[in-house]
């Protein structure tokens, strides 16, 4: 939901997160005091406001709201967009989705397809329907170039999966928002997060959870001439793009693809129109705050166009090596474990974050901790991003 007038005053209380000394996270707040069963339109926009303001939060004790109820809120956000899952149904998902649907088992609950079940092991024997469920999908480091020794990850070393926002990036608008709802998760024993990628870095921990970064953080800390830059310039995202990559290996602490040559040939993507192809600035201004956002999906970037000023001609970039050097400086800055934030979720909580704002990445765990029951629902937006210079009309 868009800016609009405050009134009248909310009826629920917003508490930022705490933090440790060490943490340089900006963001992220608790929301208490709200029953979305039963929210009223201005409260609708304040927690509209909230979630663009501190980008993650955690609306608590929400333990009795139904499928139904939380699809309802997701479009009451956006009640312009087209009622359905950013991603599309669940056959356009399965049949599109690309590297998403082949990574993970995704379902529908019933009578509310459009919030999907995301879990992990045995699902109970009536989930809303759906009877005797065990969710079974490939690990989530078995995406990542670089082997994880079975024995390790046992032991609890585990890897963020895959850093992204919740965007088709073809033929719909990214969601303006995620809603992340807690049924039931491991509490124990904690996970050792590895970024094996030579640099030494690890973090603990509670399994079952989301961790999340900025992309305003990551603009904070680019230079000016980074910052003009990415002002100024734009990315042409593939047809179809998670079956475009369908076929690569991602690197080890999760955030972008090994160089291996394995994109697919546009050709081999089936048809596709292009006029849904997706051309989206490098930077995503908030609505609410003006605060800018380096908001480039790199692994599914088949064009930069490159350029410092409105009045200068825009370099192309189409080799996808060259695409990725480029990105990789700039958003590696935010990937250290004081930049991230893993919300804690107890059963009932409902994390929602800004996807215009952030990245975020599951976390999996080993199967011996137990299972896991999310419900996860957002709507492909009414409006796409908005930069802080217009993309010239003949891109």
């Amino acid at each position: 939901m868009s800016p609009s007038a405050i009134d009248p005053e909310a009826t629920f209380t917003i508490t930022p997160v705490k933090k440790a000394s060490s943490e340089k996270h900006n963001y992220g707040a608790i929301v208490n005091g709200l029953d979305l069963n039963d929210i009223s339109d201005a409260d609708v926009r304040h927690l509209s406001d909230a979630i663009w303001t501190h980008k993650v939060i955690v609306v608590k004790g929400q333990k009795d709201l139904p499928p139904a109820k939380q699809w309802e809120l997701v479009t009451r956000f956006d009640p312009s967009a087209q009622q359905v899952h950013s991603h599309g149904d669940i056959k356009t998902f399965n049949s599109k989705g690309g590297l998403l649907s082949k990574a993970r088992e995704v379902v529908g609950i019933p009578g509310a397809e459009n919030v999907r079940l995301i879990g992990k092991g045995f699902q109970g024997e009536d989930h809303y329907g759906i009877k005797n469920k065990t969710i079974t999908k490939p690990l989530s480091h078995d995406w990542h170039y670089k082997e994880l020794p079975q024995e390790e990850f046992n032991a609890g070393n585990v890897r963020f999966q895959r850093w992204h926002m919740d965007a088709p990036l073809y033929g719909r608008d990214p969601a303006w928002f995620t809603t992340l709802r807690c049924i039931k998760r491991p509490t124990q024993p904690e996970v050792n997060i590895r970024w094996d990628d030579g640099s030494g870095l690890s973090m603990k921990a509670k399994p079952g959870l989301t961790a999340f970064i900025s992309n305003v953080q990551m603009y904070d800390l680019m230079t000016e001439d980074e910052k003009r830059m990415a002002d100024y310039s734009w990315v042409e995202y593939a047809p179809h793009p998670y079956m475009w990559i369908g076929d690569c290996k991602g690197n080890a602490n999760g955030l972008g693809l090994v160089i291996q040559g394995k994109e697919k040939k546009l050709e081999d993507l089936g048809d596709f129109d292009p006029k849904d192809v997706k051309t989206y600035p490098m930077v995503w201004v908030n609505p609410v705050t003006g605060e800018k956002a380096f908001q480039v999906h790199g692994i599914c970037a088949r064009k930069l166009f490159v350029r410092s000023s409105p009045t200068e001609e825009p370099r192309v970039i189409e080799d996808v090596m060259e695409i990725r050097k480029l990105l990789k400086p700039i958003q590696e800055r935010v990937l250290k474990p004081e930049y991230i934030f893993i919300p804690s979720l107890e059963e009932g909580d409902i994390v929602m974050w800004a996807n215009y704002q952030m990245f975020h990445t599951a976390i999996d765990y080993p199967e011996s901790y137990g299972p896991r029951t999310m419900h996860q629902a957002n709507i492909a937006s009414s409006a796409p991003p908005v930069g802080p210079n217009p993309i010239p009309s003949a891109a």
